[in-house]
């Protein structure tokens, strides 16, 4: 069950001491494993911080991502490139970066402009592998939109290579891609075409 930080910071009703979050007690012993006096004058305030970055983070509320409105034209080609995401390796606990594009054809439904950072945003504010991210977020899109025809490619670093093991930095691709934007034809080309001019646009 998830602790929620207003029920972790209410005091009972007899006026007692605010109850502490568990984490705070695994942020302690983790600093005295590394080392470290979590006694010190940096490190007193940490253990509290630590566990209010953790529950931010799970505890993020996407909000309503549901918006649609009446597709002016059928089959048009929506994509939103180089959304940027910040999400947590299942494996070691350390961050990664990820720039999304995400596209479809629309299907009488049109989303929402905000609601492609929205629902991104969802399913990375959890612990997660890239392949499984990307998937995540084409399965939104395409329930909300009704189109069968989704793709979300995503570039990612991950600092679990990056500052552990081979300790190089690298960016990692995964691509979803669905209905006509899975089979060789003119709409995965101009797909792939405008994804890749996107981003070398906001290179230079």
């Amino acid at each position: 069950m998830t602790v929620e930080l207003e029920d972790l910071a209410a005091t009972s009703m007899n006026g007692a001491a605010p109850t502490a979050d568990p984490l705070e007690s695994l942020a302690r012993r983790l600093l005295v494993e590394i080392g470290e006096d979590p006694e010190r004058e940096g490190l007193l305030d940490t253990p509290r911080r630590y566990a209010k970055w953790w529950r931010e983070f799970v505890n993020y509320d996407a909000g309503k991502i549901e918006t649609v409105f009446e597709s002016v034209a059928d089959s048009q080609m929506v994509l939103v490139s180089d959304m940027q995401v910040w999400s947590l390796c299942e494996h070691h606990l350390l961050p990664f970066n990820c720039s999304l594009t995400v596209s479809y054809r629309t299907n009488q439904k049109l989303l929402g402009l905000s609601k492609f950072a929205r629902v991104a945003h969802k399913h990375a504010h959890k612990l997660q592998v890239q392949e499984r991210l990307v998937a995540d977020i084409a399965d939104e899109i395409s329930s909300i939109t009704g189109s069968a025809d989704v793709a979300v490619i995503g570039r990612g670093e991950h600092l679990c290579m990056t500052m552990r093991g081979i300790r190089t930095g690298a960016v990692m691709t995964s691509a979803v891609m669905r209905g006509v934007f899975g089979q060789d034809g003119p709409h995965r080309t101009e797909l792939l075409t405008l994804a890749n001019s996107s981003g070398a646009a906001l290179r230079r």
